[in-house]
């Protein structure tokens, strides 16, 4: 009875410790956000809290925000996520520490030799939060079935989704009209007429094609037509179709913004907000960089996209701004046209014969953009992005709604991060900021107002996570899911598209499969107004789908191949490498590329395993191979070989995403003692952590690394030992004829093509100059 009560008053004080953000982390998730570790010179010892029901809210969930209203099916679905209850929660918490009790009392030992060894570089790399984002969102698809399973149904339970009573009618597309809207009443008219009625408009063209049924029939039976082009920017493309005969496609030499059709206040906003990325005379590309014309040129004419040279260091913003500036002239557009037709039946007499469908100008939903990107900063940027592009350079502010809410919940406090972290610069670039990826939220724009926190049903633009859609999504058989709102999607924008093959990709897929599907309800739409095309299920044939990465990758190409089926065609980046990353290795090391067969690609993951097992485990089990570190790219892989390693009883230690800090340390301290010949790695851990393990020998690449550069940074690790043992130094990698993108990107294409021709082992040695 006295150590509960001793531990009840070690809770209250760590609670009473906490900001209003860490309370409504560790209340939505159970645990603290590893980013707000506190730095001390001894580790701490956990501690798990529970907040009470009575715990004060944040101010996303204050009274204020929700006023009494008839609860929708939309809440009727957030209030099904029922958190885990005070039984679980007290048997969890005994269990837990009952275990850090077993555990303290072996890692008092390892851990106080391995601070002195390291002490300098494990301040900044204990204390800091980890950036595992899949920590508690992007759980590896091998073990969805405890991780996702606890997220899916715990996550955010005591969320209430905002619903914005007041601004409901002043943004309402049904009872608004155009010239409604303030300002000069006909100059607005004019404008949205002469939107209306521009044929040589891409959008125009774009909505009010009405494909036949032979078109519909083409897709599955016809095969793919391809064309290679080469543009001056982007490189090599393929452009390829079902729909039709291919044309040549040229980006235009001389920018008119004219030409491009930008919505006021567009076309002038925009030259001031990317005045940043212009340098040198205004002419041949205006307002564009030389990159943002080539991929403006492409999203304006609504072909899909993918564009596989993202950095975050490099082009990043760069191409932020030019989607927001793509997916908000989108919206400006297609609102203007809805609000000019509902001025245009309100004035017009009711005639016997009337053709209703010159008024069809919507969707079966009012969401027409989707952004999904991986972290709550991506979205604070693009939010900023859209207000910025209505606002920039004029006297007169938007009226932006809920702005104080959004900038803290999307915000961070630069003081949080621990100022002794050391990283390379690209993992600063894509952990900045405010890295919680469980969010979503609409977006209604009208005229020069924004809404923030707008009920899915009654926004223009959503932007969201790969997990916030999964939970509302909800999965087969559940009796409350929700994802009506993806059926009218009309342009949709995945952003940093390779961080979720390091979160969880079965989200992305799970996202794809409920893509403009037919809606379960009406949600109050007039059909007389929705189009034809959408009424007939063919609303994937008009999405639009832009796909931002930063590399080739297999997974990312069958996504876009599959479920990018837009009618206007597909263009994909296809730039070679010419190097590889093998150039970055600094060190002198031999690398040997061991090859393996396998029938098919279904057969490669347990081709591989044999292959490691029978010809490369037996040459590393001899003590003069110690100190082998093995890199392990896929979570599946890692369990089988750690299975497999335990069942053998072989001596060694493992680090994956899911391992706790002090059994990082225990594994690293037994590693560079010698304690442990060999150590399981992971690379999501390696992507989240990024910390340098030293007394590595020998390197073993159980599959190539999903980034390249991932290669050159763990080889590079070797300089951390040093000792003078550099000659015997080996670096091992495996690799089959499916891995050709990957090889291509390590070693370069023109030596890939060698090594995938000749079959055979192929030794290459590094002098370690650049």
């Amino acid at each position: 009875m006295g150590k509960r009560r001793n531990r009840s008053r070690s809770q209250s004080r760590v609670l009473n410790s906490l900001s209003k953000k860490q309370k409504k982390h560790l209340r939505d998730f159970g645990e603290e956000h590893p980013f707000y570790d506190r730095v001390s010179g001894k580790e701490a010892k956990p501690q798990i809290c529970k907040l009470s029901e009575n715990s004060d809210h944040s101010s996303s969930e204050s009274d204020s925000d929700s006023e009494s209203e008839k609860i929708s099916e939309y809440h009727k679905l957030l209030a099904t996520l029922k958190n885990v209850s005070e039984e679980e929660d007290e048997e969890e918490e005994e269990s837990a520490v009952e275990e850090e009790v077993e555990v303290d009392s072996e890692e008092d030992h390892s851990d106080s030799s391995l601070e002195k060894e390291e002490e300098e570089e494990e301040e900044g790399e204990e204390e800091q939060e980890g950036k595992r984002g899949g920590k508690e969102a992007d759980v590896a698809p091998s073990d969805a079935e405890d991780k996702d399973g606890e997220v899916l149904s715990q996550q955010r339970a005591a969320e209430d989704e905002f619903t914005d009573i007041k601004h409901e009618s002043e943004f309402s597309l049904e009872t608004n009209f155009l010239e409604e809207e303030g300002g000069d009443h006909k100059a607005l008219q004019k404008d949205g007429d002469s939107a209306v009625k521009a044929s040589e408009d891409p959008f125009l063209q774009h909505m009010n094609k009405e494909l036949k049924e032979k078109d519909i029939q083409a897709v599955s039976t016809n095969p793919k037509i391809t064309q290679q082009l080469n543009w001056s920017t982007l490189g090599q493309l393929v452009f390829s179709t079902q729909f039709q005969t291919l044309e040549t496609f040229k980006p235009p030499r001389d920018v008119d913004l004219m030409m491009l059709h930008l919505q006021k206040p567009l076309d002038s906003t925009w030259p001031k907000i990317n005045s940043q990325f212009l340098s040198g005379p205004p002419k041949p590309n205006g307002p564009f960089s030389p990159l943002q014309k080539e991929l403006f040129s492409i999203m304006n004419s609504y072909r899909d996209l993918l564009y596989p040279e993202r950095t975050a260091l490099g082009n990043g913003e760069e191409i932020r701004h030019v989607y927001c500036l793509h997916a908000m002239n989108h919206v400006l557009k297609a609102n203007s046209q809805v609000l000019s037709n509902n001025s245009k039946r309100r004035d017009k007499k009711p005639r016997a014969g009337d053709d209703d469908d010159a008024f069809r100008d919507q969707g079966l939903t009012r969401p027409k953009v989707l952004i999904v990107v991986p972290f709550r900063e991506a979205a604070l940027r693009v939010v900023q992005l859209f207000i910025s592009l209505l606002e920039a350079g004029s006297k007169k502010k938007i009226d932006v709604s809920n702005k104080k809410r959004f900038k803290g919940e999307y915000g961070c406090d630069p003081d949080e991060r621990p100022p002794n972290l050391k990283r390379p610069e690209d993992y600063d670039a894509v952990f900045a900021g405010n890295i919680d990826d469980h969010f979503r939220m609409g977006v209604a724009v009208l005229q020069r107002s924004i809404r923030l926190y707008a009920p899915f049903y009654s926004s223009d633009i959503l932007i969201a996570s790969p997990l916030g859609l999964r939970t509302i999504i909800g999965a087969e058989g559940e009796k409350k899911r929700d994802f009506d709102f993806l059926s009218s999607i009309e342009i949709l924008i995945i952003d940093q598209v390779d961080i979720y093959l390091m979160q969880n990709w079965e989200h992305v897929l799970h996202l794809m499969n409920h893509m403009n599907l037919l809606p379960l309800d009406s949600h109050g739409v007039d059909f007389s107004r929705v189009r034809m095309w959408s009424l007939n299920n063919r609303s994937k044939y008009y999405r639009q789908t832009l796909l931002f990465g930063a590399l080739q990758e297999a997974q990312i190409n069958s996504v876009f191949s599959k479920y990018c089926v837009n009618y206007q065609g597909q263009i994909a980046v296809r730039s070679i490498p010419m190097t590889g990353s093998i150039s970055q290795v600094l060190v002198q090391l031999p690398h040997v590329f061991q090859r393996l067969e396998a029938e098919n690609f279904l057969s490669v993951i347990d081709a591989r395993f044999h292959f490691f097992v029978d010809k490369i485990l037996p040459q590393y089990q001899d003590a003069v191979m110690s100190h082998t570190l093995i890199y392990v790219p896929s979570y599946f892989d890692f369990v089988r070989l750690r299975n497999y390693f335990k069942k053998e009883e072989l001596n060694f230690t493992h680090i994956c995403e899911y391992t706790e800090r002090s059994g990082v340390s225990r594994a690293r301290h037994f590693f560079l003692q010698g304690e442990r010949q060999f150590l399981l790695f992971t690379e999501r851990f390696h992507f989240y952590k990024r910390y340098t393990i030293k007394g590595i020998r020998n390197l073993i690449f159980y599959e190539l690394p999903t980034y390249p550069h991932f290669y050159s940074e763990v080889c590079n690790m070797l300089k951390a030992t040093g000792g003078g043992e550099e000659a015997t130094w080996t670096c091992t990698v495996l690799y089959s004829k499916y891995d050709a993108q990957r090889l291509a990107a390590v070693v370069g294409v023109e030596r890939a093509a060698q090594m995938l021709q000749s079959k055979k082992n192929v030794h290459l040695f590094i002098t370690g100059e650049k």
